[in-house]
């Protein structure tokens, strides 16, 4: 078995994470587990080198274009960031026996509506800054960065060793962003990015399992992306939960994990292997103008 520990994606960081996650997407060969005390992702793979498995797996422009959640697609409408319920059930239609039709069911959702009656976005799918406001435009804007990168290139990254490029990313890893005391620019590292992004294929929006759900999406609150969760004793605003595992998991077993573990039943997690857990902490933003998201974590 070939086996990496990944210095540069630590559970703690929720891009790391997420990122960790989407190689054993990328690639079905691949085992995540998590070392402990400080933590690290280990990829493995019977008969490879995990870092060549991600090489031959790395997503090209085309795979990229034929995303369903691209702006235009198969000729199913336009997909821009306000979303018409109609738009999105006819891009669901189309889409629905792709093999990256996630991409829609971990964005979107109609089972909730906005005050205008456009379809809810997942907090992993937050407006981008001036004219690249959608997922899928960031996704190929920073893929460009990576479209084919050597095992040198990915492996640096895994190490946390390889230089970042200006940009602005997925728009949720809070390491991105500089100082508040002066206008830096912001930096991220473009192989994490995208593996980040196809870690959210474990991550689907969902309904809230009200009765009635149209008032749940009258009422703005019927849908959740998987891991987000409400603290306890709170009844407003949702945090997302990770955990950290010591036990080789593939993209099927991480998710059926998902299913079962549940942040606030401490005395369980070690019957399912979980031996560490975070939840988000999200970025305060300097006034109601700043349209900056990014999120850090708490451990738990």
């Amino acid at each position: 078995m070939g086996q990496l520990c990944c210095k540069g994606i630590p559970a703690c960081w929720i891009n790391g994470w997420l990122a960790a996650v989407g190689a054993t997407v990328l690639d079905r060969r691949l085992r995540l587990h998590w070392t402990e005390g400080d933590n690290l992702a280990v990829l493995s793979a019977h008969g490879c080198d995990p870092v060549d498995a991600l090489v031959e797996s790395w997503p090209n422009e085309d795979l990229l274009n034929d995303l369903p959640i691209a702006e235009t697609w198969q000729g199913a409408g336009v997909l821009q960031r306000q979303v018409s319920i109609d738009s999105f059930r006819h891009r669901v239609q189309v889409g629905r026996n792709h093999h990256h039709s996630w991409t829609l069911s971990s964005t979107l959702t109609d089972l909730s509506v906005d005050k205008d009656g456009k379809v809810s976005h997942a907090p992993f799918d937050p407006a981008g800054p001036g004219t690249v406001k959608w997922l899928h435009h960031r996704l190929c804007k920073i893929h460009k960065h990576v479209k084919q990168p050597s095992a040198e290139r990915i492996r640096t990254s895994l190490a946390g060793c390889a230089h970042r490029v200006q940009n602005n990313g997925l728009g949720f890893d809070q390491t991105r962003l500089g100082s508040l005391a002066d206008d830096t620019a912001r930096f991220v590292d473009p192989v994490v990015e995208v593996m980040a992004f196809f870690g959210l294929a474990l991550l689907p929006m969902r309904g809230d399992g009200t009765d009635d759900q149209l008032a749940s999406r009258t009422a703005g609150n019927g849908g959740h992306q998987r891991g987000w969760r409400k603290l306890p004793g709170h009844q407003k605003g949702r945090r997302f939960h990770w955990p950290a595992w010591g036990q080789p998991l593939n993209a099927d077993g991480i998710d059926a994990l998902l299913d079962v573990w549940n942040p606030y039943q401490k005395s369980r997690w070690l019957s399912f292997g979980v031996h560490a857990a975070w939840r988000s902490a999200e970025y305060m933003r300097e006034n109601q103008n700043d349209p900056t998201r990014a999120y850090g974590a708490e451990r738990l």
